[in-house]
C-alpha cells in the first residue's frame, strides 16, 4: 500500500492507494497549519481503510517547489515514516503532479502549471499537451510568466487579470500523486525539497560595534 502526501501548497493532502487504485484521500480545510494537521490526517486515512502503519509498503511525497516551512513538514514526515518502516520513499515535483491532473482533466494543449509562492509570486513550470515538462520549475511574478499559454493551478485564482486563458484543476492532490508514482508518469526524485529561493527566516547578523 502506498501512502502519498503533499504539503507544497497552503493545504495538506493525503491519500492511500493499492494496486493502482486510490483507497482514500483527504485535503485539509485550514491553510498554513501543516505541522498540526499532517500526522492526524495520515492516521485518519489509515483508520478509514482499516490499515496499520505497518501495511504501508512505500511513501510518495511532493517535493515542491513550495514555501520552506510547509514543504519541510511533508518531506521530513515522509522520510521518517519510510525510515522507521524500512520502506522506499519517492519524491515527485509537485508541479508535475498538477500537470498530470490537468492532462487527466482534458487539457489538450501546452500549458503552464502554477502554485502560490507568496510574496506576489508564483511557482510555475511549462508542459506539453501530454504533461511532459518543457521548462522550469521557476518562481516569478505573474506578469513575467509566458503569456501565450493556457494556465492551470493557483495562478488564475490569485491573479485573474494576469492570465487570459485558464483551465482546471486549480490545485494538486495526493490522490493524483499516488497514481503518478504508481504509473511512473513523472520523474521519481530523491525526497529532497525544491525551494527555488531562500527561506524567510534568517540567522541574525552580528551586532555592529559601537565606536
Amino acid at each position: 500500500m502506498l501512502l502519498a502526501l503533499d504539503t507544497s501548497t497552503p493545504l495538506v493532502s493525503v491519500a492511500l492507494a493499492d494496486d493502482g487504485a486510490v483507497l482514500t484521500q483527504a485535503t485539509s480545510e485550514r491553510p498554513m497549519q501543516h505541522g498540526e494537521q499532517l500526522a492526524p490526517m495520515v492516521s485518519r486515512a489509515l483508520a478509514e481503510v482499516g490499515a496499520l502503519r505497518q501495511d504501508v509498503t512505500a511513501v510518495a511525497v511532493g517535493v515542491g517547489p513550495g514555501p520552506y516551512t510547509g514543504l519541510r513538514v511533508g518531506i521530513v514526515t515522509a522520510r521518517t515514516f519510510a525510515l522507521v518502516l524500512g520502506i522506499p520513499v519517492y519524491g515527485v515535483c509537485s508541479l508535475d503532479v498538477l500537470a498530470a491532473a490537468a492532462v487527466d482533466a482534458g487539457v489538450g494543449e501546452p500549458f503552464l502549471a502554477t502554485t502560490d509562492a507568496r510574496r506576489k509570486e508564483l511557482f510555475w513550470a511549462a508542459y506539453d499537451e501530454d504533461g511532459s515538462r518543457t521548462d522550469g520549475p521557476s518562481v516569478d511574478r505573474p506578469e513575467a510568466l509566458p503569456g501565450d499559454l493556457l494556465v492551470v493551478g493557483a495562478g488564475p485564482e490569485l491573479y485573474p487579470s494576469a492570465f487570459a486563458r485558464s483551465a482546471g484543476p486549480t490545485r494538486l492532490d495526493a490522490a493524483t500523486l499516488a497514481l503518478v508514482v504508481t504509473e511512473e508518469r513523472a520523474e521519481l526524485l530523491d525526497p529532497e525539497p525544491i525551494y527555488l529561493r531562500r527561506p524567510d527566516a534568517a540567522v541574525p547578523s552580528a551586532p555592529k560595534r559601537v565606536s
